[in-house]
């Protein structure tokens, strides 16, 4: 199946953007949900996030606290790495699964860290990066969230820069302050067609000794 890797920043709109993908057909895996059901209550990471890291990571619900967390990480960068030691494998489990059972025009992995990562550019045919400007950014996550902006600020800094985002871009939908819900839709139709295009297409095998690493 053609693979598209979709990533931008917090706010930039990516989970729109997938949202229109899979309405005309597109099979979505989207590493943001996943890692939600993971910490969600009885979720498979809970036992081990809550060894960890103790009660204090826990909400009264069972469910990772994510406030409590998000402030550890910021203040703590080995206990990022601790978390990510515990959610990453898991996550990438439940990838591959989602992955196998997809059914589509083409599959969209929605990952937020794609470009930080490094890992994803020899597993997609394409990357679309959704684009945004960082004072819209920082305006959109307030009003759906309640952060401050001192808060929202630390996460942009903890992801990519937008020039290196846009470096690794093979395909870019501008999601800026000024783009209307009509033109988004209509940039985000123009790659969807682009790509079932793209998915259609007969492909040629890799040339001999450039197979796929076992």
């Amino acid at each position: 199946m053609y693979k598209i890797g979709l990533t931008g920043g917090i706010g930039s709109g990516k989970t729109r953007v997938a949202d229109m993908l899979a309405e005309w057909g597109a099979a979505l895996v989207d590493s943001d949900a996943i890692a939600h059901e993971l910490t969600a209550p009885g979720g498979a990471a809970m036992p081990a996030i809550g060894q960890a890291f103790g009660a204090g990571a826990v909400a009264a619900d069972g469910a990772l606290d994510r406030a409590w967390m998000r402030d550890l990480v910021f203040r703590r960068p080995e206990a990022r790495a601790q978390l990510e030691a515990i959610l990453h494998p898991l996550i990438g489990q439940h990838t591959e699964r989602a992955a196998a059972a997809a059914q589509g025009a083409y599959l969209v992995f929605v990952v937020p860290l794609l470009v930080e990562s490094g890992r994803w550019r020899e597993r997609v045919d394409r990357i679309c990066v959704v684009d945004c400007d960082p004072e819209t950014q920082v305006a959109r996550v307030q009003a759906r969230s309640g952060l401050t902006e001192q808060a929202i600020r630390r996460i942009m800094a903890a992801q990519a820069a937008r020039a290196t985002r846009l470096a690794a871009a093979d395909d870019v939908i501008v999601n800026d302050g000024a783009t209307s819900a009509q033109q988004l839709r209509a940039r985000a139709k123009a790659l969807h067609d682009r790509w079932c295009q793209l998915a259609a297409a007969p492909r040629r095998p890799p040339p001999c000794g450039t197979g796929l690493p076992e």
